[in-house]
């Protein structure tokens, strides 16, 4: 089974492919995770991304489209989750174009639905374990009182820069710009659902375990 992930930053998408990885043995395609793996790597896909990287250029769609074909190439284990990719209706015709080359087919399209305004309160309020990468919230899931990771153990905790409000203002503003065009793209393409992206964990969690079947 192969999905696509939408929402805006901090809609919680990592946390909910987490799951899916865990339960259903998925693979999470993020987009700069298979760069920063590309640019260690060694390979001629590799040195195109790392040079690109050096010389602090964007990395173009046909490189991310590469990188995607690769991983397709390999082990599929239970599906792939598409993370960070498409952004674009550009993007995304080439994805439609890479599954069909690939025999491959886009089972779902889940957009993680979420209200702008609590979006932001829950998101200047987040700090996630430095070890593993547990994610806390100072008002529905504060930091144990021991300052050790409920997860992992871990003690060490960070805050991103870019999680203060005008910083998330601007990146809401550039996720609607160019990204909630794919929702009414997979919309007429009969591929969408919406689940409540600011439920409880377990709630959302559900909600896409339904969707899924």
């Amino acid at each position: 089974m192969n999905i696509i992930l939408l929402g805006p930053p901090g809609a919680g998408k990592g946390t909910q492919a987490r799951f899916l990885c865990d339960e259903r043995d998925m693979i999470q395609l993020s987009t700069g995770d298979m760069l920063r793996e590309a640019k260690d790597s060694g390979t001629e896909m590799g040195k195109i991304v790392a040079d690109v990287m050096a010389r602090g250029e964007l990395v173009t769609d046909e490189i991310v489209i590469g990188l995607i074909r690769e991983k397709l190439k390999g082990d599929k284990q239970g599906g792939f989750i598409f993370d960070g990719f498409p952004r674009t209706l550009a993007q995304a015709d080439a994805l439609g174009d890479l599954l069909a080359e690939e025999g491959e087919t886009l089972d779902a399209v889940i957009e993680m639905r979420v209200d702008d305004e609590a979006l932001v309160a829950r998101i200047t309020a987040r700090s996630t374990c430095a070890g593993c990468g547990e994610v806390y919230n100072d008002h529905t899931k504060p930091i144990p009182a021991d300052g050790k990771c409920s997860n992992c153990g871990g003690t060490e905790f960070k805050r991103r820069a870019d999680d203060n409000e005008d910083s998330l203002k601007q990146r809401l503003m550039e996720y609607y710009k160019k990204t909630s065009p794919l929702i009414g793209y997979y919309y007429a393409k009969g591929q969408l659902s919406s689940v409540d992206g600011l439920g409880e964990m377990s709630a959302v969690k559900a909600d896409i375990a339904k969707v899924l079947g």
